[in-house]
C-alpha cells in the first residue's frame, strides 16, 4: 500500500468519525438540551396562558424543593385546596416546558377539592438538571414527590396526571412498586417507547439525511454517555404490563407529533384496569382545549370508578 492511498484512506476515516461526532452533538443538544420557557414563547391556547397565570398568581401557591436521588435539587408549586382534603393531583408537564403549563389542569382539580403539585420535570423551570430524561430519572423523581406527600399526610390518595413527555413518566412510574396511597394514573399522549419516538421525530426533520437506523445508534451512545442513561430502557409499553395502578389513556386523534396509534397500543399492553379515550378532532395534547366536556367528563367518570 502506497503512503499517499495511505493517507487518503486515513483521511476519510477521520473525516467520518468527525462526522459521527459532529451529528452525535448535533442530535444530543437538539433532543436532550433542555430550554427554558418563557413568556415570549407563545401557548397553542389562550387558557393554557390563562392557566399559567392561574398558577403564577394563585395567593395560595407555595414552592416546595427536594432533593433527588442523585442529589440534584427538585421544585414544584404547592397549591392546597380551599378545603382540607387528603386527594391530591401530581400534574406532570410536557418538553420544553415547566410546571406552570399545567394551571388549566390544576384550576378544574382545585375545584374538585383536590390538592394540587406541579412539579418542575429535571433540566425545566425551578429543577436543577442539565439533560432531558424523557421519563425514565423522571419516574424516579415523581416516586419521590409521593413520598413527600405521603409524609405529610399519610391518608393520602394521590392521582398522577401526565401529558407528553409527563404521560410517558407517569406510565413509567406506574411500572414501579407505588405505595397504595396511588390510586389512578391518568396518561395524555404518551409514546410507546423513546426509540420509537425518536424514529418518528427524527423522519419529521428537515435534512434528516443520515439513515435512521445510525441516527438512532449515534443518539443511543452520545445520550449513554452525557446522559447516563439508555433510550432503550425509557420504555412506558413495558412498563405498563407490570402496572397495577387503574390508568385512564388518552389521546388526540389528529396528533401528528406522537402517533394516536401508540396510545391503542399502550391500552392493549397494560395489565392494570384501564380506560381509553381518543379525543377527535385534537392535536397533540389538545384534548383538553378541543373538547373540554368530553374530556372532563371521562376523567371525572374514570376517577369516581376507581374511587378516587
Amino acid at each position: 500500500m502506497s503512503k499517499k492511498n495511505t493517507l487518503l484512506r486515513l483521511g476519510i476515516i477521520s473525516a467520518l468519525f468527525g462526522g459521527a461526532y459532529a451529528f452525535s452533538n448535533y442530535i444530543y443538544k437538539i433532543s436532550s438540551v433542555p430550554h427554558q420557557h418563557t413568556d415570549d414563547d407563545k401557548d397553542f391556547d389562550p387558557s393554557i396562558t390563562d392557566g399559567r397565570m392561574f398558577v403564577r398568581n394563585h395567593p395560595d401557591r407555595q414552592d416546595m424543593y427536594i432533593d433527588a436521588l442523585d442529589q440534584i435539587k427538585l421544585h414544584a408549586s404547592y397549591i392546597p385546596a380551599a378545603s382540607e382534603s387528603h386527594r391530591y393531583a401530581i400534574i406532570i408537564h410536557g418538553i420544553w416546558d415547566n410546571h406552570e403549563t399545567n394551571g388549566i389542569y390544576a384550576r378544574h382539580y382545585l375545584d374538585k377539592g383536590i390538592n394540587c403539585l406541579l412539579p418542575d420535570l429535571r433540566g425545566f423551570g425551578k429543577s436543577e438538571g442539565k439533560y432531558i430524561g424523557y421519563g425514565y430519572d423522571d419516574r424516579l423523581d415523581i416516586m419521590e414527590w409521593i413520598h413527600w406527600i405521603i409524609k405529610r399526610d399519610p391518608k393520602a390518595r394521590i392521582l398522577l396526571h401526565g401529558m407528553s413527555m409527563g404521560s410517558a413518566t407517569t406510565l413509567m412510574t406506574t411500572g414501579e412498586h407505588l405505595p397504595e396511597n396511588v390510586k389512578a394514573a391518568i396518561a395524555d399522549s404518551s409514546y410507546t417507547t423513546l426509540r420509537e419516538q425518536f424514529a418518528h421525530t427524527y423522519k419529521m426533520f428537515k435534512g434528516s439525511f443520515v439513515p435512521v437506523p445510525i441516527a438512532l445508534f449515534l443518539s443511543r451512545i452520545i445520550i449513554r454517555l452525557r446522559a447516563g442513561y439508555d433510550i432503550n430502557e425509557v420504555n412506558p409499553i413495558e412498563a405498563v404490563q407490570n402496572s397495577k395502578t387503574p390508568t385512564l389513556f388518552i389521546h388526540g386523534d389528529d396528533d401528528t407529533f406522537i402517533d394516536p396509534h401508540m396510545c391503542s397500543r399502550l391500552y392493549e399492553a397494560a395489565n392494570c384496569p384501564k380506560q381509553y379515550c381518543m379525543i377527535l378532532g385534537a392535536g397533540h395534547i389538545e384534548g383538553v382545549v378541543k373538547d373540554p366536556v368530553n374530556y372532563w367528563n371521562k376523567i371525572d367518570s374514570f376517577l369516581a370508578k376507581v374511587e378516587f
